[in-house]
């Protein structure tokens, strides 16, 4: 199951705060038909509850994503962040961490949630993966990248 949509790789964002960050790449789930209207508000709520940053090998990365209820079909997209911003770590939220690349999520099934978590942790273990994430030209060249980490 290819989880992972061109339509939502979304490359050189400018955000001042995480929640800007949250809500241009939730608004991308909403237009795409992936998430439900409510999405992006459960979004940037379930980050302030739940952060979702954590400390990868090449720069620091999040995993937002929120629950069931607010998604119309599973989906994965890739926001690259044109300056970091500040996002609470996951498990640790007095930890400030500073994401360059958002890997949103759009879970219908929470079971579901686990393995697409682990191969993204794989995928963040990945420093020259990451780098070429972030320093790539067009959202094929993410896409195809990001395809073959998670397969």
């Amino acid at each position: 199951m290819q989880i992972l949509k061109k339509e939502l790789i979304v490359m050189d964002v400018e955000a001042g705060s995480s929640e800007e960050a949250l809500r241009v790449m939730a608004n991308h789930f909403v237009d795409a038909g992936v998430g439900k209207s409510s999405y992006p508000d459960a979004i940037v709520e379930r980050e302030k509850n739940y952060p979702t940053a954590l400390p990868a090998t090449a720069f620091d990365i999040a995993v937002p994503h929120t629950f069931a209820e607010h998604v119309n079909e599973a989906a994965m997209g890739v926001c690259v962040l044109r300056h970091p911003v500040e996002f609470k770590q996951m498990g640790s939220p007095d930890i400030t961490l500073h994401p360059q690349l958002l890997f949103m999520l759009a879970i219908t099934d929470p079971k579901d949630q686990i393995a697409i978590l682990r191969k993204i942790m794989k995928l963040i273990q990945n420093e020259e993966a990451l780098n070429k994430i972030k320093d790539a030209k067009s959202s094929d060249e993410i896409y195809d990248l990001v395809s073959e980490l998670l397969a």
